[in-house]
C-alpha cells in the first residue's frame, strides 16, 4: 500500500458563524483561524459584510463565514447587514450560533432561534464569554436554548482567552466533507488587501472615538498601489453623515485623524509585512447610507 493511500483524505467545508451584535463572533473567528482576520470592537454591529476566515486543522480546511450581527433591521444599511448574515448560512456544512453567555435576558434571541429551528444544516450552539460566567447558569442556558433552536451540540468557550476553542475547532474539522481545499494553505481570509485595509482603519475609528462617533460612518477605499521600493501607498476616505462630526474625527489640529492613521498604518504594515504609506481624509456625505456605490465598495449587497 502506498503512502498516499494511508493518508487521511483532504476535507473542506463552510461554517456560518451567526449571532446577535457583540456576541463575540469576530473574536471567535480570529481565535479559530489563529490570527486576526476580522475587526473587533466593543461597538455593536461592527461587522458589516460577510468575511471568510480560513482555519486549518490537520488536512481539513474550515472556511468560516463571519457574518454581521442579527438584529431587527430599521434602515437600508441594517437590512443589507442582516441579509448578508443569513446569506452566510446558505448551504453551510455547519452553523454556529454564538451567544453571549453573560446576558441573562434572552428575548433578543427569539427571532434568531425561530429562523434556525427548521434549517437542515448541522447546528451548534456556542456559549461564549464563559470565563466570566458561573457554571450553573451556563448549564441552565444550554438546556433552555438547545431545544429552542434544535441544536445538535453545545460548546462552552471563551473566544477571548481561548478556552474551549481548540475543542470546537477539532469538532468542526470532523464535520467538514471530503474535498479539495478552496484556498492556498497560507491564505487566512478571502478579503482583498484593499478591503482589509479599510476594515483596519474602521476598527481604529471605533476604537479611538468610542461613543463620540455614531455608527453611521464608513471607510471607502480610494487607491491601493504598490510602489517600486516594495512599499504600499493607500488612500482612504472616512465618510461621515453630518458636518458636526468632522471635528470629532479630525481632533484638535488634526491630532485625532493623525492618531487613527498612525495606528492603522502600523497594524497594516505588520499584517502585510511591508512598509505602508496611509493617507486619510474626511468627507461629509449626508445620505451615504443610501449610496449603492458605497455599499459595493464596503462589500455589502444593495437591498431595497
Amino acid at each position: 500500500m502506498t503512502e498516499a493511500t494511508n493518508q487521511a483524505p483532504d476535507r473542506c467545508g463552510l461554517v456560518a458563524v451567526l449571532g446577535a451584535p457583540n456576541a463575540g463572533k469576530s473574536t471567535l473567528v480570529n481565535a479559530l483561524v489563529g490570527q486576526k482576520v476580522a475587526i473587533v470592537s466593543a461597538k455593536a454591529q461592527t461587522t458589516r459584510a460577510r468575511l471568510m476566515g480560513i482555519a486549518l486543522e490537520g488536512r481539513t480546511q474550515i472556511i468560516l463565514a463571519d457574518t454581521p450581527g442579527l438584529f431587527e433591521p430599521k434602515r437600508r444599511l441594517d437590512r443589507a447587514m442582516v441579509s448578508a448574515a443569513w446569506d452566510g448560512a446558505h448551504e453551510a456544512d455547519a452553523i454556529l450560533l454564538v451567544v453571549d453567555a453573560r446576558k441573562k435576558k434572552r428575548e433578543y434571541l427569539e427571532g434568531i432561534l425561530e429562523g434556525l429551528k427548521d434549517r437542515p444544516e448541522r447546528k451548534i450552539l456556542v456559549l461564549n464569554k464563559v470565563d466570566s460566567t458561573a457554571k450553573e447558569p451556563l448549564l441552565v442556558m444550554a438546556e433552555e436554548l438547545s431545544p429552542a433552536g434544535n441544536f445538535d451540540e453545545v460548546f462552552f468557550v471563551s473566544a477571548l482567552t481561548g478556552d474551549g476553542v481548540a475543542e470546537l475547532k477539532t469538532r468542526l474539522a470532523t464535520l467538514m466533507p471530503e474535498g479539495v481545499w478552496h484556498y492556498p494553505e497560507d491564505q487566512v481570509s478571502d478579503a482583498s488587501e484593499r478591503l482589509l485595509a479599510t476594515e483596519i482603519t474602521r476598527e481604529q475609528l471605533y476604537r479611538q472615538l468610542h461613543d463620540e462617533l455614531p455608527y453611521d460612518s464608513a471607510v471607502r477605499p480610494e487607491s491601493y498601489q504598490h510602489r517600486a521600493d516594495g512599499s504600499i501607498e493607500i488612500h482612504q476616505q472616512i465618510v461621515i453623515a453630518r458636518d458636526s462630526q468632522r471635528g470629532i474625527v479630525l481632533g484638535k489640529g488634526g491630532s485625532k485623524l493623525k492618531a487613527i492613521g498612525e495606528a492603522s498604518r502600523k497594524e497594516l504594515a505588520t499584517l502585510l509585512g511591508v512598509k505602508v504609506h496611509l493617507f486619510l481624509h474626511v468627507k461629509v456625505e449626508e445620505n451615504w447610507a443610501e449610496s449603492r456605490e458605497i455599499y459595493e465598495e464596503i462589500g455589502l449587497d444593495w437591498v431595497k
